[in-house]
């Protein structure tokens, strides 16, 4: 006692702090003052010893608690039973429940574990006991921040964990991926935290008898014994995880190239949409027909651009024939002669058609056969050429009803002599 002695002050302030006041119904119950002197104990380990002038030494819980017995007035009295007392205090405290966090980085790779303060050779998760009435998700956040100082609420799913029975205690671990590898930890409290490293998950053991922590990091199996009992299942949960996002993933992929072909689809129509927008003079634009692109043969309906007096264009539905005849331009009410491009097509539409080259090549051979047999009569009559004459004056009608026939043959409407295309008409019409 006299080794590890605490100044009366700092009991007194202990004391006054942690469990003087502390109900008069509860100070019967002794395994509930333990978790008080618990509290005071921290306190004195973080606060009391971390002051150098003092130079106080540290003590565990036994010693720290005979201490608080022997100073206050009501507990004195249970002094020489304070063996008993603490072993009924540990085994309830063993049979809180525990929760925290098995957290792991980005890659799935790695997971986060916590050297406890006293026992330097052990590992093992972020965890801490149940406060009465709380949540056991927010405990494990309140106990990952105390323990790591990193925040993981925003992480935590509260489906998602793996919980186990250890020495008739359950222990349940959320699990919280994708944390940066260069987060900064740094433990809230004293004297309870020394060290949050990352480990590689494929180097701790499933077995206490695994030595691949010894032989890749020369670290004893035993150092993680509270960790064994989570591995294989945290391979497992791991493994299902990269299955599942690797097959989001090719699900992706396919929603992605079935939207990349739409949207190719889509661009198809955008520039066939947008190659159907004319440009007029003005600067202005109208959208042809929705079937321009097809052949012109197959168009029953055709637009075209019809200037108003205003200076506005609009589209014009014009029929086949409407087409044959803007060909050889509008009408136009000013330019009403006889020679201009309606009247013309008019009148080429009206005339005959000319025959074909085959028939004009008979019509002709008939034609000569007619004159060598009017000059064999004229032969025969052997009569001087006279216009009184009879015979002459037949002949004469033969070779008029012969010329009118040549003509026949190689008639060519006046029309065409007078024809031509109107450019800004037919470039209208497609």
């Amino acid at each position: 006692m006299g080794e590890h002695a605490i100044p009366l002050d700092i009991l007194d302030d202990l004391s006054s702090r942690f469990i003087i006041n502390v109900p008069e119904e509860e100070r019967k119950d002794l395994v509930r003052i333990c978790f008080q002197i618990e509290l005071a104990h921290w306190f004195y380990l973080d606060f009391h010893c971390a002051e150098d002038y003092r130079k106080l030494k540290t003590c565990n819980m036994k010693e720290f608690a005979t201490h608080i017995f022997n100073h206050i007035p009501f507990l004195r009295q249970h002094l020489p039973r304070i063996d008993s007392v603490l072993e009924q205090w540990k085994e309830y405290k063993m049979s809180v429940p525990t929760f925290g966090a098995i957290v792991l980085n980005e890659d799935l790779t790695k997971v986060l574990l916590v050297q406890n303060y006293w026992s330097k050779n052990s590992w093992g998760f972020p965890k801490g006991k149940v406060n009465e009435d709380e949540d056991p998700s927010h405990c494990a956040v309140r106990e990952v921040f105390e323990e790591t100082g990193f925040d993981i609420s925003n992480f935590i799913d509260k489906n998602d964990y793996i919980e186990s029975m250890i020495h008739d205690r359950l222990v349940r671990l959320y699990i919280i991926s994708g944390v940066q590898i260069d987060t900064k930890f740094e433990p809230q409290t004293r004297k309870e935290i020394k060290n949050v490293e990352w480990f590689l998950l494929n180097d701790l053991p499933t077995t206490s008898k695994d030595m691949t922590p010894k032989v890749k990091m020369g670290v004893n199996p035993n150092a993680f014994f509270m960790v064994v009992p989570f591995i294989k299942r945290m391979k497992r949960w791991v493994m299902e995880k990269n299955q599942r996002d690797k097959q989001a993933s090719a699900v992706a992929n396919r929603r992605h190239r079935h939207k990349s072909l739409g949207d190719a689809d889509r661009n198809t129509e955008t520039r066939r949409s947008i190659s159907s927008v004319q440009t007029v003079p003005n600067g202005s634009f109208i959208r042809a027909n929705k079937n321009a692109n097809t052949s012109p043969i197959r168009n029953r309906q055709r637009s075209t651009v019809e200037r108003k007096q205003n200076g506005k264009f609009e589209i014009k539905n014009l029929s086949k024939g409407a087409i044959k005849r803007n060909l050889f331009g509008e009408n136009n009410h000013e330019n009403n002669n006889n020679n201009s491009p309606m009247k013309l097509a008019q009148q080429l539409i009206d005339s005959p058609r000319p025959a074909s080259h085959n028939v004009i090549k008979n019509q002709q051979q008939q034609v000569q056969q007619q004159v060598q047999q009017v000059q064999r009569q004229q032969q025969q009559q052997q009569t001087s050429y006279c216009e009184d004459n009879p015979v002459n004056s037949q002949f004469q009608n033969t070779l008029n009803k012969i010329n009118l026939e040549i003509n026949n043959i190689l008639f060519k409407p006046k029309s065409w002599m007078h024809f031509s295309f109107d450019k800004q008409a037919v470039l209208k019409c497609f």
